[in-house]
């Protein structure tokens, strides 16, 4: 090893800094990167320098001077560790294409044939490769999104670095997170498109198992996310824009990348993306996994492969989660909604990039180019948005992500995907035919007519079941004709005002009364017009005829259940040990006077006999007076007398004095504030429900009172007033001449004892309990 001494050069004023420097500065000394190991010493006050330089072999950097010709990209690809495989990779075929290899199977058999006979099978092969080719459309024109999934998890699919030398005219990598790591999941380097300078970021699966290993199968630590900040920095530092490439199944979970901080390093390329200065594209080349793909995705355009997907959760993590199996993950990656098409329609991606029938890896360099071709379509229009503005740059990133979400309502779905959705609660029934509906409202009328006749109760099951029936088809048929009159819109806004209204607990505004009763108007006004109105008609009178009978049907059960009450209340009564022994004695004694009519008895027996009578119909009084029901005692002969004498003369009269009556009411009813209340009174009571709290109670007191005191006033009016004194006076009149109602009217052929026609009876009004 030779040694260089300099003791016959003077040093004298210079530090030793100085000599340690490069001789490319100017001043004279040893390059660093020439020495072994150097000792300083000194001799007096002379400083002496001994390098010992070692044999290393000769460097190729930047790039060797024959670099290998078959290798795309440029010389400077050669500073990436990534190099074109040797071996073609292996056919994998996927599970969906198996028919596809039975073709390929036939057309390679036929080929055979041909070579080893010497016949001519032209026609053969091409009668299988034409099958072939359309198979082969129409099976990837119809992929389901799982069979997109195998697709883009394919093994020989091209990777990021693949696309990158397709598509470049030099690239060139850069390593390093500068905090001690190279994360080999991520790949960055600058490269050039024309004469675009452009950043590409991307996760790089291997392309076999030793390099599946080596990258970790395109799982990034947090180092490649450092990594991938860092170049962004640097590219927004001197203005290039930025591709990313996002092929990953999510960021690697391993509890030493979560000790490293792996969500804070994916959550700060997220931040830090959005203030990023400059275009950002990125691209979903297989399958972008949840946040290990967002971290890198945070672009002003997100643009995808045709068989690529995107998503928060795999579709075996998501089946393994809803349905507890993985093998339900077809039903999971459809419900997901992540393929191209779908997250088009989402507004999530941009656009799509077309991929060859196939797949990806059935043409690669095609594929690369269709991604250069979309890389430069994005990059022009954003970077005529940056010319504008950067602060519009910014905010069209932000915007792309704020909108995104989209909803559709009213579309028919397709029925091979309606088999395996989810039932609804309510399912939508189908119409039914009208000729179908009247054949079963007949039948339904026949029963209730034979009921009649056979005095039995009708089929209240099959009754309600039709009313139910008649009522979903007539809300149909409204809303089919209020969509043809063009009002549906305003009766959907007039509904959402209403729940509005109501949600908010406040009493409905007269103004938006004024407005139902308006629509409403209007609505009935155009009803005949309506296409489906003579269906609708018909619908309506069956209805009503139907409810009807079903009102009739409960009013007759209820009289029969209160009719066997009351019988069954009186029973006990006559049962009682002391009214029984009254009734006993007193058949006795008129037994004993052997006399069979009650005229013919004497006056001490009779008495005894009413006695036990008025006794026993008090206690029947106060039995059906604590079943709710109004009874009302008058005497029989008052009330036929009145009848036939005074009743005939002022009938007219009386009626006429009730239609007026009744039609000041409804006036008075039908003005809007008046009707207003009254709707206001409603809600307020439907409200409160059953147990209506000391407010709710409050209020609807004060609505009825002044409801009432309206009806009061409009009734009060003079000329109403004294028709009614008028005739009043006139009838009171009539019963004083006639002798009055005091139990002392006499008939002109009075020849019957008045006793006959003076026993009370009791009347039970049934609907006296009704609110």
């Amino acid at each position: 090893m030779p040694s260089i001494l300099h003791s016959a050069v003077s040093f004298t004023g210079t530090s030793a800094s100085d000599l340690l420097r490069s001789s490319s500065n100017g001043v004279s000394g040893i390059p660093l990167k020439s020495q072994g190991r150097v000792q300083l010493y000194t001799r007096r006050r002379n400083f002496g320098v001994t390098a010992k330089l070692r044999k290393v072999k000769k460097h190729e950097y930047p790039w060797p001077e024959d670099p290998d010709p078959n290798v795309k990209g440029g010389i400077l690809s050669h500073l990436s560790h990534f190099k074109p495989l040797k071996e073609k990779p292996k056919p994998v075929t996927l599970d969906f294409e198996k028919p596809l290899v039975q073709l390929e199977k036939k057309i390679s058999d036929v080929r055979k044939m041909a070579n080893e006979t010497g016949l001519d099978f032209s026609d053969q092969i091409i009668s299988l490769e034409k099958k072939y080719q359309q198979a082969l459309k129409d099976l990837y024109t119809h992929l389901t999104p799982i069979q997109r999934v195998n697709i883009a998890r394919h093994p020989n699919r091209p990777t990021f670095l693949d696309h990158v030398f397709n598509i470049t005219d030099k690239f060139v990598e850069l390593h390093g997170d500068r905090a001690g790591y190279d994360d080999p999941a991520i790949v960055t380097g600058l490269g050039i498109i024309g004469d675009r300078r452009i950043m590409f970021i991307g996760h790089q699966k291997g392309r076999n198992t030793k390099e599946n290993i080596q990258r970790n199968f395109g799982m990034p630590t947090p180092h490649g996310y450092r990594k991938a900040l860092r170049m962004m920095y640097y590219a927004d530092h001197h203005g290039f824009p930025i591709v990313t490439f996002i092929d990953t199944p999510g960021a690697f979970a391993d509890l030493k990348s979560e000790e490293l901080g792996q969500g804070e390093a994916i959550a700060h390329n997220l931040r830090s993306m959005f203030g990023l200065k400059v275009p950002i594209v990125s691209i979903v080349i297989g399958e972008g996994g949840s946040g290990g793909a967002l971290a890198i995705g945070c672009a002003n355009k997100l643009l995808m492969l045709e068989n690529a997907v995107f998503y928060v959760a795999s579709p075996e993590a998501c089946a393994a989660i809803l349905w507890k199996t993985a093998k339900a993950s077809p039903k999971a990656a459809e419900k997901l909604k992540i393929t191209g098409t779908e997250l088009c329609k989402l507004q999530i991606a941009d656009g799509i990039i077309p991929e060859p029938l196939g797949g990806a890896h059935a043409d690669p360099s095609w594929t690369s180019q269709q991604i250069k071709v979309a890389i430069n379509e994005a990059m022009d229009e954003l970077e005529k948005i940056k010319e504008r503005s950067t602060e519009e740059l910014l905010r069209h990133r932000m915007l792309k992500f704020r909108k995104i979400g989209g909803f559709q309502e009213g579309i028919a779905i397709d029925p091979k995907r309606k088999v395996n959705m989810k039932r609804k609660e309510a399912p939508i029934q189908a119409k039914i035919s009208e000729q179908r509906l009247k054949d079963e409202i007949e039948k339904l009328r026949q029963q209730i007519l034979k009921a009649k006749e056979s005095s039995t109760r009708p089929s209240e099951l099959a009754l309600n079941e039709m009313i139910e029936k008649l009522n979903k088809e007539i809300d149909r048929d409204f809303s089919e004709a209020a969509k043809a009159m063009g009002l549906k819109d305003r009766i959907e806004m007039l509904h959402q005002e209403i729940s509005k209204a109501n949600s908010q607990d406040k009493l409905m505004h007269p103004g938006l009364m004024d407005k139902i009763e308006k629509l409403k108007a209007e609505f009935n006004q155009g009803l005949p017009s309506a296409p489906n109105y003579s269906s609708m008609k018909y619908k309506l009178d069956m209805l009503n005829e139907l409810s009807k009978a079903k009102s009739h049907s409960e009013k007759n059960n209820k009289a029969a259940s209160l009719k066997q009450e009351i019988n069954s209340k009186f029973k006990e009564v006559m049962d009682r040990p002391d009214i029984k022994e009254k009734i006993d004695v007193l058949t006795a004694e008129v037994q004993r006077s052997g006399v069979s009519k009650f005229d013919d008895l004497d006056e001490g027996l009779k008495e005894n006999i009413l006695k036990i009578k008025k006794e026993i119909e008090l206690v029947g009084v106060d039995i059906l007076m604590s079943m709710g029901l109004e009874v009302e005692v008058v005497q029989a002969k008052a009330r036929e007398f009145s009848e036939r004498t005074t009743f005939p003369k002022f009938k007219d009269r009386l009626q006429n004095l009730n239609k007026e009556v009744y039609k000041k009411i409804e006036d008075v009813v039908n003005s809007s504030d008046l009707k207003n209340m009254i709707e206001v009174l409603k809600l307020e009571t439907a409200k409160a429900g059953k147990t209506p709290n000391t407010e709710s109670r409050r209020k609807i007191e004060a609505l009825e009172q002044q409801i009432k005191q309206r009806l009061s006033e409009a009734l009060s009016s003079t000329e109403l007033k004294e028709k009614h004194e008028e005739l009043g006076a006139e009838i009171s009149e009539a019963l004083k001449s006639s002798g009055g109602l005091d139990g002392s009217l006499k008939p002109e052929n009075a020849t019957e004892d008045i006793s006959k026609y003076d026993e009370p009876r009791v009347e039970v009004n049934l609907g006296a309990n009704r609110s």
